[in-house]
């Protein structure tokens, strides 16, 4: 069976899914091609489910202060088989959601494993992709172009198998069915820092072991600093500039034991589970890029800033393409992606730009260049931060931790970098995203008039500090 579409996507994650909407819309004959869900990692093994649980360790760590507040239980208790069970109908509630949307724009999706395959008597070029379904049958996909959003997996430490119990990734601590007494964290990045977070506060004894001189190594100095400093006061221990000794780790019949090398020497840990955080990898192997012209490079695909591989009806988004790994950079550009096949003007985006979020506790949220990052680009920078224990709302709600720190060049004045750590972080960086893409200066998102009593005032305060007009501050 031989069936003809405009385009073919491979991979019906965020990236996939959102490039076969627009393209949709945009006229052409979509396929998908999924192995597993159409949703992919995000919808059921990542941002949708971890943040779900995040929500239910908010919920249940406001309970546990509310006498600050005047409320009174007689007693707060976790449940984690409810958590769990909240959290299998959110992501049954989104997927049934995206199951009608594809219905809606008349995408047809293909459940199988999907490869692709060189010049044959389908096409005279390769990117044709031959899927074997379920039951074993084959059908062959070719397309006027291909999109390739396979997107990528948890990346192991060479040496370490995870078994899902003792040790494990991210995939498998979504599915605990309880929780451990205690647990090292290998990776002080995102996703450790959000687990980490998250099971403190669930009652979960939590060290944290990171190779680099500080968690969050990727984000400003400041809030590296400040996220460390809350976590350290809550209890949560932090081993940085510290190395796994991999082959000393052994997983017991009740715990795992390990040694971790520092600046002070070995040190022999011990805890009931180990969860490794150690980054993702690109899922660019076993999909048939050796039957094409594609370049792959370091293990993810080489694209341009509208997506394009080296073979040009080719393009890949998302994860794969070694870009920035966060979903709603895979999402814009599946839309870049379908755009530019359908022939329509895009705009290539700059990475750094990209909002980046951590939904530890506090929230994080960045854009732009860190302060280092500014320095070494030469620009001349100025900075300014404003601390939310000078903010009424933050008072109000109970969660004054943290700052908005701003990043600018004192040569233009044009705003370099927004870094946030506090409360709803996650959803104050939008303005300050929207500030940089339309080029606007501190004085011009600091001018503009924010409603009282609101966090979104910390920004502005922030903006005015640069130059010294900060009312609160």
């Amino acid at each position: 069976m031989s069936n003809t579409f405009d385009i073919v996507i491979l991979g019906g994650g965020i990236g996939g899914y959102t490039a076969a909407i627009r393209a949709a819309q945009l006229g052409k004959s979509v396929a998908v091609v999924e192995r597993d869900k159409l949703g992919g990692t995000c919808l059921h093994r990542g941002c949708i489910p971890s943040k779900a649980l995040l929500r239910s360790a908010e919920v249940y760590g406001t309970m546990k202060r509310a006498g600050e507040f005047g409320v009174f239980a007689d007693s707060v208790s976790f449940d984690l088989a409810k958590a769990q069970s909240r959290k299998a109908a959110i992501v049954e509630q989104l997927y049934k959601g995206l199951q009608f949307l594809m219905t809606k724009h008349k995408i047809h999706v293909v459940k199988g494993n999907g490869r692709i395959i060189g010049p044959s008597i389908f096409s005279p070029r390769s990117g044709s992709v031959a899927v074997e379904l379920e039951d074993g049958e084959m059908e062959t996909l070719v397309p006027g172009q291909l999109i390739i959003a396979t997107g990528s997996r948890p990346r192991m430490l060479p040496g370490l198998t995870p078994d899902g119990t003792r040790i494990m990734t991210s995939d498998d601590a979504l599915n605990m069915e309880r929780l451990p007494a205690s647990i090292v964290i290998v990776g002080g990045g995102v996703i450790g820092v959000e687990w980490a977070a998250m099971l403190h506060e669930f009652g979960v004894s939590v060290t944290i072991v990171e190779g680099e001189r500080r968690i969050l190594p990727t984000e400003d100095e400041d809030v590296s600093r400040e996220l460390e400093r809350l976590f350290k006061k809550r209890g949560i221990r932090i081993m940085t500039g510290a190395k796994l000794q991999v082959e000393s780790v052994e997983a017991l019949a009740d715990g795992v034991k390990m040694s971790v090398e520092t600046a002070k020497g070995t040190e022999a840990l011990a805890a009931e589970t180990m969860l490794v955080c150690v980054g993702r990898i690109a899922n660019a192997d076993g999909i048939g890029l050796e039957n094409t012209d594609v370049r792959v490079d370091q293990g993810v695909i080489r694209v341009n800033g509208s997506m394009q591989t080296t073979e040009p009806h080719i393009y890949a988004v998302g994860d794969v393409n070694g870009g920035v790994q966060l979903a709603h950079a895979a999402g814009h550009e599946g839309v870049v992606a379908s755009e530019h096949a359908a022939g329509k003007t895009t705009h290539a985006y700059a990475a750094h730009l990209v909002p980046r979020c951590v939904y530890s506790s506090p929230e994080i949220a960045s854009v732009g260049w860190t302060e280092k990052q500014a320095a070494d680009q030469g620009f001349a920078v100025k900075t300014a931060k404003f601390s939310f224990k000078a903010l009424g709302k933050a008072l109000v709600y109970g969660q004054s931790d943290g700052f908005v720190k701003v990043v600018a060049d004192s040569a233009t004045n044009d705003i370099l970098g927004v870094h946030i750590i506090g409360p709803q972080a996650t959803e104050l960086i939008s303005e300050a995203a929207l500030a940089q893409m339309l080029d606007a200066t501190p004085w011009e998102v600091g001018g503009t008039i924010h409603p009282h009593p609101t966090l979104s005032e910390a920004l502005g305060e922030a903006m005015m500090s640069i130059d010294g007009l900060s009312i609160g501050g």
